[in-house]
């Protein structure tokens, strides 16, 4: 690359990126604004700029951005219904377009001509950040280390960190690739790499082993309005601040845990746990809340697009005018979804046991097994009938009645 004399590095304070803000100071001979995400990480925010300045940042940012990330990619995507591949609630996936927004802004405020990311040239990372910069700034230059340099192990991660200073976490490097957000926490490697051994304990942080959850249910409800999670028990919260009370009363109870084989985007097979406990308590209740007060044809397209939208979200395609005009039709949707679930907590599982809304199109005159004044069970056999027509016309063609 040409004509880089600042670059704007997405930085966590772990080794990977401690080793890249040091490497492209080396390699470009430049200087590195190193740009730190608050989406919700909690402890692993201390100490980190005076962290990035000790190995050379010639400035240290820890953007607050945790509102935005709540409410404006983690909430579109609850509307949506996004799941990836039946289980994954795509808790990193939403995080990359928002970090990569802001490294934009903050290469803009700085005068920086490059951005630059942590992530690995086998993953689906690269891909985010990389489709994201190009949709918001397709002048600046994109530096992927990973890519470029001829380190290729975390021995020789190691070695470079020890040659150039770099203290090491935890004083060896901890053993997974983790990501953590107000979403989820997210591990990758280390014995995760078999798909038959179990993941060891230090593989979940958010969340009790179920065993060892509490013996009593704890109920919990939750108000929304459009589709958007607005009340805890009745308390009104932020997007972020009800995420992370959600997050501890579910985790309290070992719910979220995923451990599942997925499929990347550059076309590997890899394996990721995840726990993402209040997601997941907000995905059941308001798929609940739905089934009350969402119009049955409307609710049955939205779920034939949810296996699309989630993947233009993993692939990296949030700022892509397909997305953005399948949020609309989503959205819109959403109108209705209004109303109080009650759901009950208990050994890694949400149980829903009541939901009202004021859009509700539950009849209970029409739905009751009792007498009723309101409808003819007669009128089923002529539906049966005018249902079964093309059945009759296909006998003897190829449905086995020969």
């Amino acid at each position: 690359m040409t004509g880089v004399s600042k670059v704007v590095l997405a930085y966590s304070g772990g080794l990977d990126t401690s080793i890249i803000l040091k490497w492209i100071k080396q390699a470009y001979d430049c200087e590195v604004v190193a740009l730190t995400a608050d989406l919700g990480q909690e402890e692993e925010l201390d100490g980190l700029e005076e962290k990035a300045e000790a190995t050379g940042a010639i400035k240290a940012r820890v953007q607050d951005l945790r509102e935005e990330f709540a409410r404006d990619f983690v909430f579109p995507a609850l509307r949506a219904g996004a799941v990836y591949e039946g289980r994954y609630l795509l808790g990193t996936s939403l995080a990359r377009p928002l970090i990569t927004k802001q490294l934009v802004e903050v290469a803009r405020e700085e005068g920086a001509q490059a951005i630059a990311h942590g992530a690995t040239g086998k993953g689906n990372d690269q891909v985010r950040f990389e489709l994201a910069a190009m949709a918001l700034a397709p002048d600046l230059q994109v530096i992927a280390p990973w890519r470029e340099w001829e380190m290729s192990s975390r021995s020789d991660l190691l070695a470079f960190a020890q040659e150039n200073g770099i203290p090491l976490p935890g004083g060896e490097g901890a053993p997974y690739s983790c990501d953590r957000n107000l979403m989820h926490l997210s591990f990758e490697g280390g014995e995760l790499e078999d798909p038959w051994q179990e993941p060891g304990p230090g593989t979940f942080v958010l969340t009790r082993p179920p065993e060892e959850a509490p013996d009593r249910p704890e109920e919990v409800s939750i108000d929304f309005e459009a589709g958007n999670p607005v009340a805890v028990n009745g308390e009104a919260l932020s997007p972020a601040e009800l995420i992370r009370r959600l997050n501890g009363l579910a985790g309290r109870h070992g719910i979220g845990r995923v451990d599942m084989v997925e499929n990347r985007f550059i076309g590997m097979k890899s394996r990721g746990v995840y726990e993402t406990p209040g997601g997941t308590v907000l995905h059941i209740a308001k798929r609940d809340l739905e089934g009350i007060c969402m119009d049955r044809e409307s609710m049955h397209l939205r779920d034939g697009l949810i296996p699309e939208y989630a993947r233009m979200v993993y692939n990296g395609f949030w700022y892509a005018p397909e997305r953005r005009h399948l949020q609309q039709m989503v959205d819109s949707c959403q109108e209705r979804v209004t109303g109080t679930v009650r759901v009950k907590l208990y050994k890694g599982q949400v149980y829903p046991v009541g939901r009202r809304s004021p859009y509700s199109l539950y009849n209970p005159e029409l739905a009751t097994f009792e007498k009723d004044e309101v409808y003819n069970q007669a009128d089923a056999a002529g539906f049966i009938r005018l249902q079964g027509l093309r059945l009759l016309a296909g006998r003897g063609q190829g449905n086995g009645t020969e």
